[in-house]
């Protein structure tokens, strides 16, 4: 079997697009149908809050693979350029990646699905199998994909054909002595939504009444895509329709998720293998009256409905079962931890803002015993261009540089952020406090070169590298109002 050191195990990281964690049967959610996911967590470790660290899809995966924040990593948004062809970027050249330091250490990397960092149509990163997306994604049948460095289309429903590749690769490496590291990135549940997922599936949600997404009022904030049909405007005019969509999306992945489990299992490989599995963002199915993610309106959102993902860890006879874990932690920890787990040193540690849970999920109880660590104190930031934020147990503080209002949310009295408290006279001190440690900590971590708050990111795609020298992305971000959306 693959690896038989156990300080070096494999490693299986799944990866959805487009899911917050209320979209999961053992997060809470009692209609939607996700049995293996449901499975995976009670053999493992459940984290109730774990953010992603940019609540569009690009920028938080480059901080997944980097360790780093988008104004440290110059990935400020959907990449809606420089994927393919003679204009082809690599968005994280010159970065050490974690996969880079598995590649570099004898464990063989590979990706099926979706990348989304520019210059799909070649390995990168310390990946030698790339089975991927052209670009972002597309429609789940005649899925424009990249095989073996050759534009194709895949003729099946694209989450199978990802999970097909993904077999391909366990069976190939399963008596190799090399450990493996396996990216399976979904776009499921990534839109489109309606017509474009087994009919089977869908029909499972015909009787559904959906009461764990109600539909609320439009944001006032809300954008839609101005491009024909649109999926936020289809499912704004038909949201029964698009949940359906939504629902079987996830569904179909679990299904397929299964797949790859059962087939750890008749290889041996599961009690030495690490099963991780996380979304790139969260994603807002009419909560707040919102059809997207940070995106779905402007000025942009940091609502938890787009920022809070699943994350389930298992690795069966070293981490703990049916563990639910309430540390706060986020997508810039993920690096440092999964180097840490397979003993392998994390480049310019010291650089970098997240730091490794281990101990953690080594840990019997929920470790929420007081520390001296403020990253136990304060614990998550994001960043969206030019908007961040920092959340703790009790309080959110959103500043926006320069578009739209502040805000302040009391979470243990607000959960659902309904009241926004910014100007409310006796909170000034919490806002003050807040501010204060938001301004310290990107102070600590940004690249002043590559800044976010100096770019008018405002959703519609990223053009080329950041950094004052790239006139194209600066200049498509200032001119780029139209709302031109990736949902």
């Amino acid at each position: 079997m693959a690896s038989k050191d156990a300080s070096k195990p494999n490693i299986v990281f799944i990866l959805s697009d487009d899911q917050g964690a209320w979209a999961l049967g053992c997060y809470g959610n009692r209609e939607i149908i996700t049995p293996n996911l449901d499975g995976l967590a009670a053999r493992g470790i459940r984290f109730d809050e774990f953010f992603c660290t940019s609540p569009v899809c690009s920028p938080a995966r480059a901080s997944l693979l980097t360790g780093r924040i988008p104004s440290q990593h110059g990935v400020h948004d959907w990449i809606r350029a420089g994927n393919t062809g003679d204009e082809a970027i690599e968005y994280l050249a010159g970065l050490p990646t974690y996969t880079d330091v598995l590649a570099a250490h004898g464990y063989e990397c590979a990706l099926s699905g979706k990348w989304h960092l520019g210059a799909s149509d070649k390995p990168q990163q310390g990946f030698a199998g790339w089975y991927v997306h052209q670009a972002g994604g597309g429609p789940y049948y005649d899925a424009p994909m990249i095989r073996r460095g050759e534009l194709v289309r895949e003729p099946g429903y694209v989450t199978d054909a990802i999970t097909d590749e993904a077999l391909r690769f366990l069976d190939e490496n399963g008596n190799d002595d090399r450990p493996f590291y396996l990216s399976l990135h979904y776009t499921a549940p990534h839109s489109p939504w309606i017509a474009n997922h087994p009919q089977e599936i869908v029909d499972l949600y015909a009787d559904c009444a959906f009461e764990t997404c109600r539909q609320e009022p439009r944001h006032p904030w809300s954008i839609v895509s101005d491009a024909p049909n649109s999926p936020a405007a289809e499912a704004l005019a038909n949201p029964r329709e698009a949940l359906k969509g939504y629902f079987a999306a996830v569904t179909a992945m679990d299904r397929n998720i299964g797949r790859v489990l059962a087939r750890l299992d008749t290889l041996g490989l599961t009690e030495n293998t690490l099963v991780v599995f996380t979304s790139d963002n969260g994603f807002n199915c009419g909560h707040h009256g919102i059809w997207g993610k940070g995106n779905g309106t402007f000025p942009l959102n940091m609502y938890d409905t787009s920022i809070k993902v699943p994350l389930l860890m298992s690795h069966p006879g070293r981490l703990p079962m049916n563990r639910v874990s309430g540390k706060l932690l986020s997508g810039y920890d993920i690096m440092p931890t999964l180097l840490d787990y397979v003993g392998l040193p994390c480049p310019a540690a010291d650089r970098l803002p997240g730091r490794s849970f281990v101990s953690h999920m080594l840990e019997e109880d929920d470790g929420q015993a007081a520390s001296s660590s403020p990253q136990d104190d304060v614990v998550v930031f994001d960043e969206y261009g030019p908007t961040r934020m920092i959340r703790t147990k009790q309080w959110k503080y959103v500043r926006r540089y320069p578009f739209g209002p502040d805000e302040l949310y009391h979470l243990r009295t607000d959960p659902g952020e309904r009241v926004n408290r910014i100007d409310q006279t006796d909170t000034g001190e919490v806002q003050e406090a807040l501010a204060a440690r938001l301004d310290e900590w990107f102070l600590t971590y940004v690249d002043p070169a590559i800044d976010g708050t100096k770019e008018r990111v405002s959703g519609n795609g990223q053009i080329g590298l950041a950094g004052a020298g790239s006139k194209g992305k600066r200049a498509y971000f200032e001119q780029g109002m139209t709302f031109t959306v990736d949902v």
